[in-house]
C-alpha cells in the first residue's frame, strides 16, 4: 500500500491533470456509472466525523473528514481528512493519503473546468473574495486554464487579504496581484468571480448591473443556511450550472432562490451537460454564467486514483506492508 502526503501528490500530478480528471469526472457522473452512497455525517461533543464512500468499475474510496471547531483556538486546522484508495474487484487498500490535501486540489479544479467551458479563452481579470486555504487553491488552478493578468483579492479580514497576495505572487509570474478596497470593485474590474468563503450571508453586492457578462464561480456555501449569492446575481441569469444535484438540496445559494422563486429548477443544469455538448453556453451575452459547486466524493475517488497511478509510475510514496 502506498503512503503518499501533500509533498508526494503535488509532485505526482499537475494542477491542469486534476482539472482533466474533475472533467471526466463531470461527465461519469452524467453517465451514472458509479454508486455513491450519502455521506455519513457523526457529530460527538461539538465535534464531526464525516465518512464519504464511493464506488466505481475500477476502484473505491473512502474520504474520512474530521471537524473540531475548537482546534482554532490551539492554533491548529479545524479540518483533517485522510483518503484510503482500494482495488474495485478485490478490495485490497492501494494507497491513504492526505484527505485535507485531496480536498483542496479537487475543489479548486472543480471552479477551473466552469472556467474551461463556460469563459471565453479572452479573459484576463479574476477576482477571489475569500482569502483563506480554498481562494489560494482555485486561484492558482483558475491561472492554468485562463492567461490571466490581473488578479484582485479580497477578504473582511484585510490581513488575510495580504497574506493571500503575498503567496500568489511568490506562486505566480508576470501576473499583477491586487487588494481590492471593496468588493464592489473587485467586481467591476474582473471578468472571472470566484466567491470562496464561509458566510451565511451574500458576500457579493446586490446591484443587478455589476454582473452582467461575469461568470461567477461560488465554492463556499455547502450548507442550507449559508449563501455567497444575493438575489441581484439571479436577475442576469436565465441558466445555472451545478456540479451535481446534491447541491439544489445542501446549499443556501441555490435553496433560497429555489423557494423564493428567485431562479426555476428547469434553469439549473448540471455541469456536466454543458461538457458533453447537451446544453451549449452562449459565452458571447450580456448575461452572466454561474456555477455553483458543493462537492461530492465522486470527485475525490477519480482523483485520487489519477494521484496514485502517477505517483505509482513516478516512483513517489512510501510503500507500506501489512
Amino acid at each position: 500500500m502506498l503512503v503518499l502526503n501533500q509533498k508526494d501528490m503535488l509532485k505526482a500530478v499537475s494542477r491542469s491533470e486534476i482539472v482533466d480528471a474533475v472533467e471526466d469526472t463531470l461527465l461519469l457522473y452524467e453517465e451514472k456509472k458509479f454508486h455513491m452512497p450519502e455521506r455519513m455525517h457523526i457529530d460527538y461533543k461539538g465535534n464531526t466525523l464525516l465518512l464519504m464512500p464511493c464506488f466505481t468499475r475500477e476502484s473505491m474510496g473512502t474520504k474520512l473528514v474530521s471537524l473540531y471547531p475548537q482546534n482554532a483556538e490551539k492554533d491548529i486546522p479545524v479540518l483533517y481528512g485522510v483518503m484510503v484508495l482500494n482495488d474495485g474487484e478485490t478490495g485490497k487498500p492501494l494507497a491513504v493519503m492526505d484527505g485535507s490535501a485531496l480536498t483542496a486540489l479537487r475543489t479548486g479544479a472543480v471552479g477551473s473546468v466552469s472556467i474551461r467551458y463556460m469563459t471565453s479563452k479572452k479573459v484576463n481579470a479574476l477576482g477571489v473574495v475569500g482569502a483563506g486555504g480554498q481562494g489560494f487553491h482555485q486561484t492558482i488552478t483558475a491561472c492554468t486554464q485562463r492567461d490571466f493578468k490581473l488578479i484582485y483579492v479580497y477578504d473582511q479580514f484585510a490581513e488575510k487579504t495580504d497574506q493571500l497576495k503575498e503567496k500568489l505572487l511568490k506562486k505566480l509570474k508576470d501576473i499583477e496581484v491586487i487588494k481590492a478596497k471593496s468588493v464592489e470593485e473587485l467586481l467591476k474590474k474582473s471578468e472571472v468571480v470566484i466567491t470562496a468563503t464561509t458566510s451565511m450571508k451574500p458576500v457579493l453586492p446586490d446591484d443587478k448591473g455589476l454582473f452582467q457578462g461575469k461568470h461567477i464561480v461560488g465554492i463556499g456555501s455547502y450548507k442550507p443556511d449559508m449563501r455567497e449569492f444575493p438575489r441581484a446575481l439571479f436577475e442576469n441569469i436565465k441558466t445555472m450550472t451545478i456540479d451535481s444535484e446534491h447541491a439544489l438540496i445542501e446549499s443556501g445559494d441555490l435553496i433560497i432562490p429555489l423557494e423564493k422563486g428567485w431562479i426555476e429548477k428547469d434553469s439549473i443544469i448540471t455541469l456536466g451537460k454543458v461538457i458533453s455538448g447537451k446544453f451549449p453556453i452562449t459565452l458571447e451575452s450580456e448575461e452572466a454564467t454561474v456555477f455553483k459547486s458543493v462537492g461530492m466524493a465522486l470527485f475525490d475517488l477519480v482523483v485520487s486514483e489519477l494521484i496514485y497511478k502517477k505517483a505509482r509510475k513516478k516512483g513517489i510514496g512510501r510503500e507500506v506492508f501489512f
